[in-house]
């Protein structure tokens, strides 16, 4: 397939035909500079097939047949090619074309993997959505996109997919039709498990070898977590996600023996930047994990020896507790252990890699490109790198990954606009560089994303840290900050400090109304087994860390579980709303 730097440009519409994810000027001009590679990620998937073809590629889950009734499969990669043929000849069968978007409503699995490759053969758009989506969600991000089709499976536990799926042909969303794996799909989906004849996929070769595929073309529509505001499309094409798993990968240091382990639903950044795209960078093993269930997931790093995985910090925090969980598995082939999404406890980071030798990083990611990593090489001390990022920005700095030096940083004040320079001092974090993408989906968004100067605003407050300001330190969403009596609370600077007290197994703070100060802080938290927590106690915790008055929480809510969405961000507006209810 030619990879010219040109394609069909329709002014941004979904429409049949490549759509560019950024201007031709722009991609020009970072492939001059070396920031972006001129293959695709199916040139990296193609060599892969062709210089390591009898090694294994992908594994489903072990407990495949509860979730689908399916039968749990490792592929290699000459087999995983095929499957991505197979696939694809089968939706080309059934109208897929260069453009069309189709959602992908899967668990993770060997189906997963091959389905974004299929479609990324035909040139079609990806739209992932967690599986935990229903009607609703669905059918805003078909009426948004122009989708065509869902590609899921029959079942899932104890839900129909297929069906649910099929509800939405009718509908007057524009959907045509629903694809379906596994076994107990509704008659009326397509069937993707039955053999492609030759014919079949002789017609599909024929269309794929026709294709015009460059760099910018757009190949995933993922969603924003939606966790305060309705969900924004993240358009994004082979380019930006290329430059954004080169970032992964260097902190994560995948190669071909690489077996990675992976968590969280391949649906957004987590997923993408930190299994997926190491994955196909580094040519080693990927292992699907769905949904997380500790044993499972502790099994598979033993039957398969995975060397880096991600965890959430409850689950790093909660298998230091638990000594008989951590020690009923063997873990010593276990390298590195991405985490993100809530703060790092310091001191299970340090023991992780101390009594361990299990190296945790310090991921921030977002779908609209932000990829920072805090790595060992980066960053030895493990205390550090719990609470520090590298600030790409900072002059004079090299880090381990190629992407820094392409990466231009600002942490500007969100009320003044001036830019943020003196350590210690906190702005919101702003970025220009090659894992940017290139703007919000028409019609899910109703500001632009980006300053004046072009910079990608991500709405996250950081601190300047290190000597000189060569460290990032998160302190929280803009809009999640609770203002006490006119002084700012960073929710997740006071979890980060209750999660290493040894009663605290998973922690959100959250603001409730007050009619004097205007909002007081709640800490909401679940106890660490059968530990009794009280607001005395973990105020004590605070002070002796120092913390200033105004910080403490003034209410205690113990729950069985924090509400998360399905790559476990905390709902807050839930809790607060929970909050209202009780008060």
């Amino acid at each position: 397939m030619p990879r010219e730097l040109t394609a069909t440009t329709l002014s941004g519409s979904i429409s049949r035909g490549a759509v560019l994810c950024h201007p031709e000027s722009k991609i020009r001009d970072y492939v001059e500079k070396g920031w972006w590679r001129t293959t695709t990620l199916l040139d990296a998937f193609d060599d892969w097939v062709a210089t390591r073809p009898h090694e294994d590629a992908v594994s489903d889950p072990v407990n495949l047949p509860a979730l689908t009734g399916a039968v749990p499969e490792t592929v290699t990669w000459t087999r995983m090619g095929e499957r991505v043929d197979d696939i694809a000849a089968r939706l080309h069968e059934n109208g897929i074309r260069q453009g069309d978007v189709v959602v992908v409503l899967l668990p993770n699995t060997v189906s997963l993997v091959a389905t974004y490759l299929a479609l990324w053969r035909l040139g079609a758009v990806a739209s992932p959505a967690p599986v935990a989506y229903r009607q609703h969600e669905l059918s805003n991000i078909c009426r948004a996109t122009g989708a065509v089709a869902i590609v899921t499976v029959g079942r899932l536990t104890d839900r129909d997919l297929a069906a649910e799926a099929l509800e939405l042909v009718d509908s007057g969303v524009g959907l045509e039709t629903v694809f379906a794996f596994g076994p107990d799909a509704d008659v009326r989906a397509v069937p993707m498990d039955p053999e492609v004849n030759d014919a079949t996929k002789a017609q599909a070769r024929s269309y794929i070898d026709d294709l015009h595929v460059t760099i910018g073309d757009r190949i995933t529509i993922c969603w924003t977590s939606g966790t305060e505001a309705a969900p924004k499309g993240v358009p994004r094409c082979h380019a930006d996600w290329f430059a954004s798993g080169q970032a992964a990968q260097d902190g994560l240091e995948t190669d071909t023996s690489s077996v990675i382990l992976n968590p969280f639903p391949m649906v957004n950044m987590a997923g993408f930047a930190g299994a997926f795209l190491p994955w196909l960078l580094g040519g080693g093993h990927l292992v699907q994990h769905q949904p997380l269930d500790l044993p499972v997931f502790l099994s598979q790093i033993e039957r398969h020896r995975v060397t880096h995985t991600a965890m959430p910090p409850a689950i790093l925090t909660m298998l230091l507790q638990r000594d008989e969980l951590r020690d009923s598995v063997d873990l010593t082939s276990l390298q590195r252990v991405g985490s993100g999404g809530a703060p790092l406890p310091p001191a299970v980071v340090r023991r992780w890699q101390e009594e361990f030798g299990i190296e945790v990083l310090n991921f921030f990611g977002s779908n609209e490109g932000v990829c920072l990593l805090g790595a060992p090489s980066d960053i030895p001390d493990p205390t550090v790198r719990a609470r520090h990022l590298p600030n790409y920005g900072a002059p004079g700095k090299e880090w381990a990954t190629r992407v820094a030096k392409m990466t231009a940083v600002r942490l500007v004040d969100p009320v003044s606009g001036a830019d943020v320079h003196a350590v210690g001092e906190r702005g919101e974090l702003r970025l220009l560089g090659p894992t940017v993408f290139g703007g919000y989906l028409e019609g899910t968004a109703t500001s632009s994303p980006f300053d004046d100067q072009g910079y990608l605003c991500s709405g996250d407050v950081f601190e300047l840290g290190g000597t000189d300001g060569e460290y990032l330190e998160f302190v929280d969403r803009i809009k999640e900050i609770i203002i006490r009596g006119g002084m700012n609370i960073a929710p997740a600077e006071i979890e980060g400090l209750l999660f290493e007290h040894p009663a605290v197994g998973d922690v959100a703070v959250v603001g409730y109304p007050d009619e004097v100060l205007g909002e007081k802080c709640c800490a909401v938290v679940v106890p660490a087994g059968a530990s009794d927590v009280s607001l005395a106690d973990l105020v004590e915790h605070l002070r002796s860390h120092q913390v200033a008055s105004f910080k403490l929480p003034e209410r205690l809510e113990i729950v069985a579980s924090i509400p998360r969405n399905p790559v476990g961000k905390i709902l807050r507006r839930d809790l607060r709303d929970r909050l209202q209810s009780r008060t």
